[in-house]
Formats: C-alpha cells, sequence, structure tokens
C-alpha cells in the first residue's frame, strides 16, 4: 500500500509541474484546410493533364496507322497488241440425253460407252406389257365402233330411202342419220386412241435420234425405267454427243470485238497435241456484249472427223487484231475483280494527303502471273501491288517503297 501511495503521489506532482496546452487558432485551421485543398487540386491537375496528353498520343497514333499501308511502283510498257489467245470451251455438235418415252423393265441394250452409232440404230428394248393390253383393248374397242358405224350407215340410207315414200316418219330417220354420225365419229376417236398407244408401243424400242457416239450408259438389264425427264420421275438411259464437229466457245473482250467476223478462220491449240495447230471457222456470235464480264460470246465451229478431239476439252483460241496503242504489264495480284468490272488500284496526291483511285481496265494476256492492259492505265500511274480487299475510291493509305519507310505525303 505504501508503494501505491508514493506512486500516485508523483503522479500528482507531475500534473502539477507540466506546462498548460494552448487551443489551436481559426486561422491556422484554416490555412491547413487551404492546405490540403491546394495539394488535393495540383493532384488532380497532374491527372487531368497526363490523361489529356494520353488521349492526344492515341489520337495522332490512330490516325497514322488507320490508313492501310500499300506498296506501289509503276507499271511496266509492254507492246502493242497485234494478237491474243482465250480459252475456249470445246463442246459436242449436238448433246442429248436419251430417256424413255414408257414404263417398263429394260430387257437389253446393245451399246456401251464409246461405241459410235448410226441414226436409227436401236439402243435398247423394254418391256412394257401394259401398254400391249391397251393396245389390243384399243383395236377391240375401234373394230366395235367400226361395226356399229357400218350398222348404224346402213340404218340410215334405208330410212331416208324410204321416208321419200312416206314408208317411214321423218323422225325416225333423223334418228338413225345422227346415230350414224355419232358412231362414225365414235370410229375417228377409237382410231386416235388406238394410234396413241401404236406410238407408245413404239416407245419401247429406243433409237438414235442422231449419229453420234455413246459418252454414257446409265442402266442395266432388269432394271425399272420411269417414264419422262422430269426430276423426280425419268432415268437416262444413254447420253449420246454428236462429235464429226465441234463446236468452240469463247468469249472476246468488248476491246476487240470490232475484230471478229463470220467466217473468218481461227486457229486453235491443243494441250495434247503440242505445236500441232487446228483451224475453225468462225460461224456465229451472240451479238451482244455480255453486261456482266463486257465480253462478246463467239462459236467457231471445227472440223473433227478423224476423232481426235473431244468434247469437253479446253483450247486455246488464236485471234488476230489491228494493233492498239501501248500496253502494260502489271501483277495479277493488283487486279480487283467487283461487280464494277475489273480494276487496279492507284494512289494520288489530294489536299487530305496520299488516297486511293480504282481505275477500270481491259486487259490482253494473262500468264498468271502478269497481265497486259490495254486499256486504262498510263505510264505515270502508280498502281497499288497488293491492294486489300477493303480499298474504296478516295481512301487514305500510307505509300511504302522498298527500301524505305512511310510516306503519307505523296511521291
Amino acid at each position: 500500500m505504501s508503494d501505491q501511495s508514493e506512486s500516485n503521489a508523483r503522479l500528482a506532482e507531475h500534473r502539477d509541474h507540466a506546462p498548460e496546452q494552448e487551443p489551436i487558432s481559426p486561422r491556422a485551421a484554416l490555412l491547413g484546410v487551404a492546405v490540403v485543398f491546394l495539394v488535393a487540386g495540383a493532384l488532380a491537375a497532374i491527372g487531368i493533364m497526363q490523361r489529356a496528353h494520353a488521349n492526344t498520343v492515341l489520337a495522332q497514333q490512330t490516325r497514322e496507322f488507320a490508313p492501310p499501308t500499300v506498296g506501289v511502283a509503276p507499271p511496266k510498257p509492254g507492246v502493242p497488241v497485234d494478237s491474243f489467245v482465250l480459252p475456249g470451251n470445246v463442246t459436242a455438235y449436238t448433246d442429248a440425253p436419251i430417256y424413255a418415252r414408257v414404263d417398263g423393265y429394260l430387257t437389253h441394250w446393245y451399246y456401251d460407252i464409246g461405241a459410235h452409232v448410226q441414226k436409227g440404230a436401236l439402243l435398247a428394248v423394254i418391256s412394257a406389257p401394259e401398254v400391249d393390253q391397251q393396245l389390243a383393248q384399243a383395236e377391240a374397242d375401234l373394230a366395235t365402233a367400226q361395226t356399229n358405224a357400218r350398222n348404224a350407215k346402213v340404218q340410215a340410207q334405208r330410212y331416208t330411202s324410204l321416208v321419200k315414200s312416206n314408208a317411214v316418219s321423218r323422225l325416225d330417220t333423223d334418228t338413225f342419220v345422227t346415230q350414224a354420225a355419232a358412231t362414225s365419229s365414235a370410229v375417228r376417236s377409237a382410231q386416235a386412241n388406238m394410234d396413241r398407244l401404236r406410238a407408245m408401243q413404239s416407245f419401247e424400242k429406243i433409237y438414235a435420234p442422231f449419229s453420234g457416239v455413246i459418252t454414257a450408259r446409265n442402266v442395266d438389264v432388269g432394271q425399272l425405267i420411269n417414264a419422262g425427264a422430269g426430276a423426280t420421275a425419268g432415268t437416262e438411259l444413254f447420253h449420246m454427243q454428236a462429235i464429226q464437229t465441234l463446236r468452240v466457245y469463247t468469249n472476246v473482250p468488248q476491246l476487240y470485238s470490232e475484230n471478229v467476223r463470220r467466217g473468218m478462220k481461227i486457229p486453235l491449240t491443243f494441250p495434247q497435241y503440242p505445236g500441232k495447230t487446228f483451224e475453225g471457222t468462225l460461224v456465229r456470235t451472240a451479238d451482244a456484249i455480255d453486261p456482266v464480264s463486257r465480253t462478246l460470246l463467239v462459236e467457231i465451229d471445227l472440223n473433227n472427223h478423224d476423232g481426235k478431239l473431244m468434247p469437253g476439252a479446253l483450247a486455246q483460241v488464236h485471234f488476230r487484231s489491228t494493233p492498239t496503242a501501248p500496253t502494260f504489264i502489271i501483277p495479277t495480284a493488283a487486279l480487283i475483280f467487283r461487280r464494277e468490272g475489273l480494276q487496279v488500284g492507284t494512289v494520288v496526291s489530294s489536299p487530305r494527303g496520299t488516297v486511293a483511285h480504282l481505275v477500270s481496265i481491259v486487259i490482253g494476256q494473262d500468264d498468271g502471273a502478269t497481265a497486259q492492259v490495254v486499256s486504262g492505265l498510263s505510264a505515270t500511274d502508280r498502281v497499288i501491288q497488293d491492294p486489300p480487299d477493303s480499298l474504296i475510291e478516295g481512301e487514305r493509305v500510307t505509300v511504302v517503297r522498298p527500301g524505305s519507310g512511310s510516306d503519307q505525303g505523296g511521291f
């Protein structure tokens, strides 16, 4: 207890000797608050300025990198065009699928693929007993109609002669005359039905409609045959093509359409006969330019009596033309295929900087790697070598020259 009393006494003595704290003045409090606000405002201003600077930098970078980067090069000069080669599709002069006209079962076929047949040759036979029985019924109906018609005619003649002597009434005479006319019409109807069924029976035998070669046989013995050539019914029995003369179709560009004349001789070459040239005759044209491809469809007939050439092949058609202005050579990767037609992209200077300009062109020869431009370009044009698919007219672009950086301000 004595220790506790001494401790309390020392604490009381310390409180008596400690200095008293003065209260904070209002002026000092306001100064502290102002300092806090100034520091906070400065920090906020610094943050806003940094963000504005970042936005400015981002906008500038966006403007710099938004235009697509393209490489350009001037077109290489070519020689004036006095000839050109176009691909041609070789087809048979006559091409026809052979269908059945009656339902039944195939009992026999006589020619397989590759067989050369003459017009009227028997190709196959179909068994159609329903048609045979219908024909027998029609023949019996015709015989009955003919018998009734003969009897009605005799009665009409008899009553016509008796009515002159008033032996029979005129009413009965008119009845028999009308009956004779009706039975005569019934005979013609029965005759027509029998002829129809005979024609149907003749379709049980399939004949070659023209001289040619069998290119397909799609049926075999015992197969059920459906008549007609509809989408749901009908089986193509054979496919025939006349190959003594072949048709070669090709599309001539509009630029050369004025050089196409009926009767002109056209050289043709085929990959399977290197170094050999075949001569065809231009026999007809479509007499109209295709608005999509801007080409003229022409047909060239080619004599093929030796059978060396086959329909479905690809031919190279060689045309001669009047020399045109100098041409230019560009890579095929520079070509743009759109509904507006064949185009290339070029770059031009504008107040906004370097922009794209799309030019419609006409090409001549095309070897797969390069294309010959016969119309639409000039020597001063700068052609975009590999244009992006999204390239549009008037779009700003960044031009990159080989071995240098980008250029947005022109050439």
